[in-house]
C-alpha cells in the first residue's frame, strides 16, 4: 500500500504532509531539549522547521491544543504528546533482511534505539554471515525469518536486499504477518492492502538531485 495523500480518523482529516511535518516538529524538540530550551514561542519554532506560524499551529490544532496564549510551547510536553500521536511513545520490534554493506551499517545507527526503535534481528542467505554478530545482534538464515517473525514481535522489517531478489522477500515478511515494510531499492513492491511500504532509493534521491542542479 501506498501512503495516502489524506489520512481520515474518526473526527477528521488531515494530510500525510501533515505528518511529516509532524516528525520534524519531534526532531526539532528533541534538540530543543538537548539544549536545556524548556519554551518556544510558535513563530520562533516555526522559523527552525521553515514554515509558517500558522501552519505549524494548524498541524498542530489537527491533534489539540498544546500552547499558551502569550507563552508559546513547552518543549517537553510537546516533545511527549507528539510521541504519542505518532505512535513512538512505546518501542517498536524491527527485523533487518540484508546484513550486506548497507544493512550492517543499519544496524550500528545509534539513533534507532534513542528513538524506541528496536533492532531485534537480521537475516542474510550468505553462509559467511549467518552467525556472526553485530553491534550485539546475530546474523540469522533467512530461511527461518517466517519461523522467527512468526513467534516474535516484529511489526516493521527493514529491507536491504538486491532489487532482483526484493519482491520474493517481501513475500516472505508478509507471509510472516508483518504490515510495514521499509524498502531500500527502486522496486514497487506488490504487497496486500494491508500492508504499508516507505521506499528509500539513494540512487533516484541523487539523480533528483542531479537533475535541479542542471536546471540551476
Amino acid at each position: 500500500m501506498r501512503y495516502s495523500s489524506l489520512i481520515c480518523t474518526e473526527k477528521k482529516c488531515f494530510s500525510s504532509e501533515a505528518i511529516r511535518r509532524l516528525i520534524q516538529y519531534l526532531q526539532t524538540l528533541r534538540m530543543l531539549i538537548k539544549n536545556d530550551i524548556d519554551i518556544i514561542s510558535s513563530s520562533d519554532f516555526a522559523k527552525l522547521v521553515h514554515v509558517s506560524p500558522e501552519q505549524f499551529r494548524k498541524d498542530l490544532s489537527y491533534f489539540g491544543e498544546f500552547g499558551k496564549r502569550g507563552v508559546g510551547y513547552e518543549t517537553a510536553y510537546l516533545q511527549s504528546e507528539l510521541e504519542k500521536i505518532l505512535g513512538v511513545d512505546q518501542q517498536r520490534n524491527v527485523a533487518l533482511i540484508g546484513a550486506g554493506q548497507l544493512g550492517g551499517a543499519l544496524l550500528n545507527y545509534p539513533d534507532f534505539s534513542q528513538n524506541n526503535i528496536n533492532i531485534t534481528t537480521a537475516f542474510d542467505s550468505d553462509p559467511g554471515k549467518i552467525g556472526s554478530i553485530v553491534n550485539g545482534i546475530e546474523i540469522k538464515d533467512i530461511e527461518r525469518l517466517k519461523e522467527y517473525i512468526s513467534k516474535s514481535n516484529i511489526e516493521i522489517c527493514i529491507l536491504c536486499v538486491p532489487a532482483k531478489n526484493v519482491q520474493r522477500v517481501a513475500k516472505m515478511v508478509v507471509d510472516a504477518g508483518v504490515h510495514a515494510i521499509l524498502n531500500f531499492t527502486s522496486v514497487m513492491l506488490n504487497v496486500p492492502e494491508n500492508v504499508f511500504v516507505s521506499n528509500i532509493d539513494m540512487s533516484s534521491e541523487i539523480e533528483r538531485l542531479v537533475f535541479f542542479l542542471n536546471k540551476q
